[in-house]
């Protein structure tokens, strides 16, 4: 007799499955993840049971911020969705200690971590989809104008209004909650990090792809990553979205990166390569293309174009002698 849950013979519970993969046994913390002695470690200030949200009003949830030491000047930012596991010291990425050594090394700038974790509310069910997979700007407006206003006033520092030096990102619905700040507001946020993005349809999402191949290319660079391993569930594939969106941001000719490894549905491998996603979001990789390039494409494709339209209106013509 089939299930009552089941599709096909198959669950949405599968995701349990991919949360721990064969695949993810080649992966472990950077070793920026294990700061040298001498490294300075920045100051943690957690901000336990936050509710006064009026954007997302009855919500309560926790925000980690990170302050470097002797900091001056404005800071480059790093908002991270679900932050309490990016921050775990004995966790996959360690957020914070990677922050502290590339500080160090001055391969990226004096950077303020925020770490938000998803509101609990109790008349809400799902408020972390709620927040993180609508397509929308709700929760990015929640980010600027009351979560960032909150980190300087408590921290007493100004922070970077410069959309180069400020990334988003986030794991799963937190990765396309990433992706969906800087393309709703890139004037804000222009650089991404998307840790098995959900670019499926819980709230929308699978029609990212085509939002990027058919919208005007936006100053934003994304950094992707997903595996083999990852979910694949009667709600969509996350491999297949993943490589779609991937596919989408190079037809439009944006400055991206996907890492596609073996690994599932779970912060090892992005944590593997969390030094280095940072290194190239603020690097000059060269990789989209620019105005000219889109001018000397659609150049180049006319000219083809017109050149099979010569050869089948030849072809009618020689059909009708």
């Amino acid at each position: 007799m089939p299930h009552p849950n089941a599709i096909n013979g198959r669950f949405d519970g599968e995701i349990l499955l991919a949360l721990n993969v064969p695949g993810d046994a080649p992966y472990h913390p950077c070793a920026e993840a294990f700061p040298a002695d001498d490294v300075p470690r920045s100051t943690v200030t957690h901000l336990t049971d936050w509710g006064q949200s009026t954007v997302y009003a009855g919500t309560r949830r926790d925000i980690r911020m990170s302050l470097p030491e002797n900091l001056s000047g404005d800071a480059a930012l790093l908002v991270c969705q679900d932050g309490k596991d990016y921050v775990d010291s004995n966790g996959d990425v360690r957020a914070i200690e990677v922050l502290d050594s590339l500080m160090r090394a001055g391969a990226i700038p004096p950077t303020v971590g925020v770490f938000i974790d998803p509101g609990q509310s109790e008349s809400v069910p799902g408020q972390r989809n709620v927040e993180y997979d609508t397509m929308d700007d709700t929760y990015v407006t929640f980010i600027d104008d009351e979560v960032l206003p909150l980190v300087e006033q408590t921290l007493k520092v100004s922070l970077s209004k410069d959309p180069a030096q400020r990334i988003a990102m986030g794991i799963s619905s937190g990765g396309i909650c990433a992706f969906n700040m800087a393309w709703q507001r890139p004037e804000s946020f222009g650089k991404v990090i998307s840790h098995c993005g959900s670019f499926v349809n819980i709230k929308g999402g699978h029609e990212f792809p085509r939002m990027v191949r058919s919208t005007p290319r936006k100053p934003i660079k994304v950094f992707m990553q997903s595996g083999e391993g990852d979910v694949n569930i009667p709600l969509g594939s996350w491999p297949i979205a993943n490589h779609q969106m991937a596919d989408s941001l190079e037809y439009a000719g944006y400055d991206y990166r996907f890492e596609f490894g073996t690994g599932g549905h779970n912060r090892r491998h992005g944590g593997a390569l969390f030094a280095e996603s940072l290194r190239w979001l603020y690097g000059e990789s060269g990789v989209g293309r620019s105005t000219e390039d889109d001018e000397k494409m659609q150049n180049e494709i006319l000219s083809r174009i017109r050149e099979v339209q010569a050869l089948r209106d030849q072809a009618a013509a020689n059909e009708k002698r």
